[in-house]
């Protein structure tokens, strides 16, 4: 006979557990409530809330003083002045008077080439224009000077010639009156009178004609023939001085690419020399920025190999627009007496534009963008956060920027590791992070 003793029920439906095993089990939840209860009230049993991260930023207050704008562009230094000299003859070179590199003086004959044809051609036209000289001087000396007294003693002889037969006529008349002369001998007279007048009259034509027109007319001839003669004789001395190479400027010669006996081709260059005393470097900036310079303005030029800046000046401001870039081209003059910058260096130009003595600035880097072009800074507040206040900005430099609303000489601004702050981030003002913590840094501040 089994030892269990089966229990029956009131229910209808079976007891899974026996009620003594049901029983212990109760009583066993009971107990851990009753364990449970009291250590839940204990201060160590508590949860502690998760720490709210701290971003470490670098700030400062904004500051008083002056504050300069730079207008940065590329440029490529130039000479002062260039000459690239080529001769208007064909012909072998006879002899260079200087080297790549001679310094020479404006004038300064630097080559010559092979003239002797040329100077026998000026010679001959040298002695035409001494005949022309001397017909010139027969012609206007002598030849007219005596045609002329010649043509005035013609009209002299023949208004004697005149008055004689007037006063012949004038007697014969009063004798035919009289009755003692036939009237033969007063017709005959006043033939004579008649042809003694248009003598004179012949006479004082010419020497008119002589005066105004034949005299004027001479000269003229001899006039041209000499001037023909002296443009002749000029042209090919011309010619031989075109065989000697001068220099129109003084500079440096920095090309001679041909050696003496070599044929110099005209219009071709045979050597150029540039003036390096001063250089300019040309820019171009765009014509907002333009409109802020004016000739004289400060600048400098950053040089490759040089260490410092160099200083120079606004030389020209071009009034036109470049056309194809739609920029204005700005020249800074840069003085160059040591030699120690070269042509065609390409180097960063940077150009003093607005000024304001007392301006309100904090680092550039501080600015923030939006995606709208609005600009703003974060500020450390009084409660240890950090918050974004928008801002108006005025002129910048390459390391500072105006500050024109927006913040008071109090406000402590934001200038490293405000990128990523979300506003309302708990931050600490202390040095920079270093490389290897600052991704964590960042990942605390959010993205902005």
């Amino acid at each position: 006979m089994s030892m269990k003793t089966k229990i029956k029920t009131t229910s209808n439906k079976p007891s899974s557990y026996p009620i003594p095993q049901v029983l212990r089990f109760k009583a066993r939840c009971a107990l851990l409530a009753a364990i449970a209860l009291p250590l839940a009230l204990l201060p160590g049993c508590k949860k502690e809330a998760a720490p709210e991260p701290e971003v470490t930023v670098q700030a400062e207050h904004p500051e008083q003083g002056p504050l300069a704008e730079h207008i940065v562009a590329d440029a490529v230094l130039a000479p002062l002045a260039q000459a690239a000299i080529a001769p208007k003859i064909s012909a072998p070179v006879r002899r260079f008077y200087v080297q790549r590199g001679s310094r020479v003086k404006a004038g300064e004959l630097l080559a010559t080439l092979e003239n002797n044809d040329l100077a026998a051609a000026a010679l001959d036209n040298k002695g035409s224009y001494m005949a022309a000289e001397a017909a010139f001087a027969t012609a206007t000396r002598a030849q007219v000077p005596e045609d002329t007294l010649k043509a005035e003693s013609d009209v002299a002889q023949a208004k004697a010639n005149l008055d004689l037969n007037l006063s012949i006529v004038k007697g014969r008349k009063q004798l035919f009156a009289e009755g003692a002369i036939p009237g033969r001998d007063l017709d005959t007279a006043a033939a004579a009178l008649v042809a003694a007048q248009a003598s004179y009259d012949s006479a004082a034509k010419h020497l008119e004609s002589l005066r105004s027109i034949s005299r004027e007319a001479a000269l003229k001839s001899a006039q041209g023939q000499l001037t023909s003669a002296e443009g002749k004789y000029k042209g090919a001395e011309a010619q031989v001085n075109y065989s000697e190479i001068r220099s129109p400027i003084a500079g440096v010669v920095t090309d001679r690419p041909l050696f003496a006996g070599e044929t110099a081709a005209a219009g071709a260059p045979l050597l150029t020399v540039m003036d390096t005393s001063s250089l300019l470097a040309k820019t171009h900036i765009a014509q907002s920025l333009a409109q802020q310079l004016k000739v004289d303005d400060e600048a400098s030029v950053s040089v490759p190999g040089i260490a410092d800046p160099v200083a120079a000046k606004v030389s020209l401001i071009s009034p036109a627009l470049d056309p194809g870039s739609t920029t204005v081209e700005v020249w800074l003059k840069i003085d160059n007496k040591a030699g120690k910058l070269k042509v065609g260096t390409p180097v960063k130009a940077s150009i003093t534009g607005r000024t304001v003595a007392q301006a309100w600035k904090i680092p550039a880097v501080s600015i923030l963008t939006a995606q709208d072009g609005s600009k703003a800074v974060m500020v450390v507040g009084a409660d240890g956060a950090a918050h974004r206040k928008p801002v108006t900005l005025g002129i910048s430099d390459a390391e500072d920027v105006q500050i024109i609303n927006g913040l008071a000489p109090s406000d402590l601004v934001v200038t490293g590791g405000a990128y990523g702050l979300d506003d309302g981030v708990k931050v600490k003002v202390g040095p920079a992070a270093d490389d290897d913590k600052a991704p964590a840094a960042g990942r605390a501040g959010g993205t902005d």
